[in-house]
């Protein structure tokens, strides 16, 4: 019932359990903190329906599986943190979409395999850091 939230900060609550599919359904939010918390599970793939979003903060959690390729439907998003969880698998491609990127933060997760191209691409276009994404995962940089 909070369709015209464009904000929601619930960031160090000691909030756990799991991110409810129906975050997807908060289709105005521009802004999404819910970092330092306990939160756990996967990242439901509906947080890609949040395509207004400029600012996503999952940072800090005790997040697991792999990031949602859905989340490359986000490309008003200029702040990326998923850094410090327990994500695994690779990086999608589909963050290579995200063109507007000016801070993205996947360091100190489990994350694995090759740096996709287009997520290459970004970070060469965007002049992100690429210790941020590097740091405290298992990645090969293809990047150089």
């Amino acid at each position: 019932n909070l369709t015209n939230l464009t904000e929601l900060y619930l960031l160090d609550n000691q909030l756990t359990g799991v991110m409810p599919s129906e975050i997807g359904n908060l289709t105005n939010l521009t802004r999404l903190s819910l970092s330092y918390n306990q939160l756990s599970g996967e990242i439901p793939p509906e947080i890609g329906q949040l395509t207004n979003l400029v600012n996503l903060g999952l940072h800090f959690n005790q997040l697991t599986g792999e990031i949602p390729l859905e989340i490359g439907n986000l490309t008003s998003l200029t702040f990326l943190y998923l850094s410090d969880n327990q994500l695994t698998g690779e990086i999608p491609s589909e963050i290579g979409q995200l063109t507007n990127l000016v801070n993205l933060g996947l360091h100190f997760n489990q994350l694995t395999g090759e740096i996709p191209s287009a997520v290459c691409d970004l970070i060469e276009s965007n002049n992100l850091n690429i210790n941020w994404i590097l740091n405290g995962n298992n990645l090969i940089n293809t990047c150089e």
